[in-house]
């Protein structure tokens, strides 16, 4: 047997499922608007948005990437998933009414690799502020 060098396989850099919740101040109806309209999704998600059937493309400063629409509940839950992602990573919203405060929440989930999800996470706040005002709340 020819002897050579052991080969080893690049290590995948682990990534973590990323969820957090947001309290806004709308009505779930108005909020789920804003997480799935094209004309919405680009006043705080993106510089651009368009779809065609489930597949949305989002711009920012020139540059474009592309989502299909895996999941819609009306006023209640949307799933998206980047065409470049792993096939079994997503991002979603889920906007629903505290039952302890009344309050309207948006749960985002998300993905990321294990030491960038402390700058997602601050990316997410950000965007989250970005949607706030565009609300109006």
């Amino acid at each position: 047997m020819p002897q050579g060098t052991a080969h080893t396989q690049p290590q995948k850099m682990a990534r973590k499922k990323i969820q957090l919740e947001y309290i806004i101040r709308s009505s779930p109806s108005i909020l789920f608007e804003f997480v799935t309209q094209t004309s919405n999704l680009a006043q705080w998600f993106s510089d651009y948005c368009d779809a065609e059937n489930d597949i949305f493309i989002f711009g920012w400063n020139g540059s474009f990437q592309r989502a299909k629409q895996l999941e819609w509940v009306e006023d209640d839950y949307v799933k998206y998933h980047w065409e470049d992602s792993p096939k079994d990573e997503f991002f979603s919203f889920r906007v629903y009414k505290s039952e302890i405060s009344n309050e309207t929440i948006l749960e985002v989930i998300d993905f990321a690799d294990a030491k960038e999800v402390k700058e997602q996470t601050f990316l997410w706040d950000k965007q989250i502020e970005d949607l706030k005002h565009a609300i109006g709340a």
